[in-house]
């Protein structure tokens, strides 16, 4: 498999992850567990997108002034870069990283 996640890859992962999870073996069926939960996130991530596309206007370039020459317009400041925040790389990999580890069980 190559390229992006699209229909029919995540309907290819979804179908292992189901056999998976249908398997006797307790690792077989926590990987297709493992699996099933991840394309739901996925699948979350890009409603959001989505909306997120949806909600935000769409902003166009503004138009040169045809008074003004290059020379008379000054530079731009460049804008500081934001502090990273979680990304969606982190955030899936710490969801994984719970999803996955063994829990503890309290015994009296």
């Amino acid at each position: 498999m190559s390229g992006r996640l699209d229909d029919e890859k995540l309907e290819t992962l979804r179908s292992w992850g189901t056999g998976l999870a249908a398997e006797g073996r307790d690792e077989l069926r926590a990987a297709g567990k493992a699996i099933l939960i991840l394309i739901e996130e996925i699948e979350r991530l890009q409603v959001d997108v989505w909306h997120t596309h949806e909600t935000r206007p769409a902003e166009s370039p503004p138009e040169p002034s045809p008074a003004r020459s290059d020379r008379d317009t000054p530079e731009p400041e460049p804008e500081p870069e934001p502090e990273p925040t979680r990304t969606l790389d982190t955030t899936l990999r710490g969801r994984v990283r719970r999803f996955l580890q063994p829990r503890s069980v309290d015994t009296p």
